[in-house]
């Protein structure tokens, strides 16, 4: 018996894990939009009655998500609350077999390739004629461009092969195309991601093309900021930095995932790197792009990780003074080739070290940000919460990196528009500043109608 009275027909996307998720669930949407649906993404009223579920099956805590999210909606089909529910994703690529078998209350599920067959569940056709067609759901200032599918790299504790398959490029004619679109609805600014942009071209063109799709990009009216997320350090394709040299619409930015810098760890890692190659790297990075900030990704733990080889990593970590850095305790994985190794290291040690490596970086990026102080920056601004407008820098990232924070009781700021900010003080993190151009704040309607 119903408890509540959803929309007939409303569909309700909900998305779990990284960005690239955030772009399927909506090329899901742009799709079924095309094809007269009501469609929503993570609705507030939760009034769909019919949920579709963008699973991710990455680490151990984001399947329990996954298979906790899936169970509440199970849970509320049952319950009447709503018609149907359709898994997709990740987990749903990887477990097909074990979902289906222990959460039965489930219409169907469908993997990462099943984009036509999920459509067609949902009554609608797949239109290939949508190129760059898509409902975004950042904020419309902001969106992911993902210029690839799946990984041919064999990182030994990483599943992503198992759920996304090989390495497939999208083509440049393709995308210049989509991030047209995209600025024609008010995007400025467009992450590039992908699971490694360094190998972008070498199936279609047979060569690293990521420059070649840069130099078209920037090219699009509109676009502003262009950003690059996750790049591999084996075979970087170096003319990229003389692109982010030259083109200033190209952020001096890079996400580069490093894992871990012990020479014996990443060879069992099968990262086809050592200390001294990603230390050359890193400096060969600093010298062509001198103001270039960093992001990078350590994890910790891996089997085998002495305390030796974590105390060579925090060593390496207080040196390099990355500009951006997290951490992670590793997840052994089943079917990666990790698996075959004893996780041997305790959960508690594990977290330690998550802990002490952060404690190092919170030092590095309080002193970085010291020397910001007094020094004026272009920014974006995201969102307004509470007393505070919230920014970036060309050199931060949505979600993960620091923000540029403005008294909004003092200050007006429109969002989703360039300012530039002179920063007034620095936390371990954030910035605090004052906007140089003052914005003026938009009369209300009933004022406007007082005054006439």
């Amino acid at each position: 018996m119903r408890t509540k009275s959803p929309q007939k027909n409303k569909i309700n996307v909900v998305t779990l894990g990284c960005s690239k998720n955030v772009y399927d669930s909506e090329v899901l949407m742009g799709q079924l939009k095309a094809n007269g649906k009501n469609v929503v993404h993570e609705d507030e009223n939760d009034d769909g009655n019919i949920v579709v579920i963008n699973t991710c099956g990455f680490i151990g805590k984001a399947k329990e998500e996954s298979i906790d999210t899936i169970l509440h909606y199970a849970q509320r089909k049952e319950a009447g609350e709503i018609d149907k529910v359709f898994v997709s994703g990740c987990l749903s690529e990887r477990y097909k077999p074990d979902l289906e078998a222990e959460i039965k209350n489930v219409d169907q599920y469908f993997g990462t390739h099943d984009l036509p067959e999920l459509l067609k569940v949902l009554e609608a056709d797949y239109k290939h004629e949508l190129i760059g067609e898509r409902l975004t759901t950042t904020p419309k200032h902001y969106a992911y461009l993902k210029i690839a599918e799946g990984c041919d790299r064999p990182c030994s504790f990483c599943a992503i092969p198992l759920m996304r398959g090989k390495h497939k490029s999208t083509p440049i004619e393709n995308l210049v195309i989509e991030a047209t679109k995209l600025a024609e609805n008010g995007i400025k600014e467009i992450m590039l991601i992908a699971q490694d942009l360094t190998y972008y071209g070498l199936d279609i063109y047979k060569k690293r093309a990521l420059a070649d799709l840069l130099k078209e990009l920037v090219k699009v009216d509109g676009i502003e900021w262009i950003r690059l997320h996750y790049a591999f350090p084996s075979g970087f394709p170096m003319d990229v930095l003389d692109v982010m040299r030259e083109e200033p619409k190209v952020c001096n930015y890079l996400d580069i995932p490093l894992q871990h810098i012990n020479t014996e760890i990443l060879k069992s890692m099968k990262r086809g790197t050592t200390h001294e190659k990603t230390t050359n790297l890193i400096h060969k990075f600093r010298e062509y792009v001198p103001n270039m900030a960093i992001r990078t990704t350590l994890i910790v733990g891996y089997p085998g990780e002495t305390e030796e080889q974590f105390e060579e990593l925090k060593s390496w970590v207080e040196e390099m003074r990355f500009e951006r850095l997290g951490a992670f305790e590793y997840s052994h994985e089943e079917n990666t080739g990790a698996f075959v190794l004893e996780d041997d290291v305790p959960a508690d040690v594990k977290f330690r070290r998550v802990n002490e490596i952060m404690e190092v970086q919170s030092q590095i990026s309080w002193e970085l940000n010291q020397e910001k102080v007094g020094k004026t920056f272009r920014c974006l601004f995201d969102r307004k919460d509470g007393e505070y407008f919230y920014g970036r820098t060309e050199f931060d990232s949505p979600d993960v990196d620091n923000d540029v924070i403005v008294d909004a009781t003092k200050h007006y700021i429109k969002l989703g528009e360039f300012i530039d900010v002179k920063i007034d003080e620095a936390g371990d993190f954030d910035l605090y500043g004052t906007p140089l151009v003052k914005q003026e704040k938009p009369v209300p309607l009933h004022q406007k109608r007082n005054k006439q």
